[in-house]
């Protein structure tokens, strides 16, 4: 089946101009966290920001309707309480530690105070397929809301895209996308279908999967690729013939492409 007709006509490639600042960028994944710094902390987004690097995050909904910035399901991980964090309200949260430094889980709207368009920012929304999508979304968007810098959000749901592009056209919105070694006919046709649901304006892709023809085919039409996660000099390799940013951690952020 040539699907190239089928995707050119569903989902779109974006207007250049419009998606240009996504490329040749090196995102901190969950910013630039380390010893004191852990991940998706206002510390490690401020190291990043001083490190003169993008931004990636993830964000969820709390019990009572506000996006915060973590990306776990569940807290035991990442701080000394326990349980999901979606039955926890925005005041709960925001007074729970995080394991290894003196912060507490940031909300999108801290986050966004922070980086005050100083960097681009990839807000990666966590969802559950049992899950409505929208309210969550409306979360990330009622924070987004007055906010100039460049940012896009992005989603394995591919409802996520859908939402955003029927409800603020102006969003950069983006799929990401595992193939988890599935390159049967089967496993392609429900990668296209996600797209199509989708309409993304990038693509970002598990960097353990390039090269990949799918993932090349998007970026011949005009689609950008960006790739997570890059940890090792090897994977910065591959990153730098396969895509066109850089979602990068440890080793991979001293060494991606584009980072001084």
């Amino acid at each position: 089946m040539l699907y190239g007709p089928i995707d050119r006509r569903l989902s779109p490639a974006p207007d250049p101009a419009r998606v240009g600042w996504l490329r040749g960028v090196t995102y901190a994944h969950r910013g630039l966290h380390g010893s004191g710094r852990p991940e998706n902390s206002l510390a490690a987004f401020a190291a990043a920001l001083e490190a003169g690097l993008g931004i990636e995050c993830d964000v969820q909904r709390t019990a009572d309707g506000r996006a915060v910035v973590f990306h776990d399901w569940e807290l035991d991980r990442l701080t000394r309480e326990t349980g999901p964090v979606a039955a926890r309200s925005v005041a709960e949260l925001t007074r729970t530690g995080l394991r290894g430094a003196d912060e507490t889980i940031p909300t999108l709207r801290d986050l966004l105070e922070l980086v005050a368009g100083r960097a681009p920012l990839l807000i990666e929304l966590k969802s559950r397929q049992e899950r409505p999508i929208s309210p969550l979304c409306r979360a990330v968007l009622r924070d987004l809301e007055g906010y100039t810098g460049p940012h896009a959000v992005m989603s394995f749901d591919p409802r996520v895209g859908h939402w955003f592009a029927a409800h603020t056209a102006g969003t950069v919105r983006g799929l990401v996308v595992s193939e988890a070694d599935a390159r049967t006919f089967g496993a392609t046709l429900k990668r296209h279908a996600a797209l199509w649901r989708a309409r993304p304006d990038f693509l970002a892709y598990d960097v353990r999967d390039l090269p990949s023809r799918f993932a090349a085919a998007q970026r011949a039409r005009g689609v950008p690729v960006l790739t997570w996660t890059v940890g090792t000099a090897a994977l910065r390799q591959r990153a730098i013939a396969h895509a066109d940013g850089w979602i990068a951690e440890a080793e991979g952020v001293a060494t991606a492409p584009g980072n001084a």
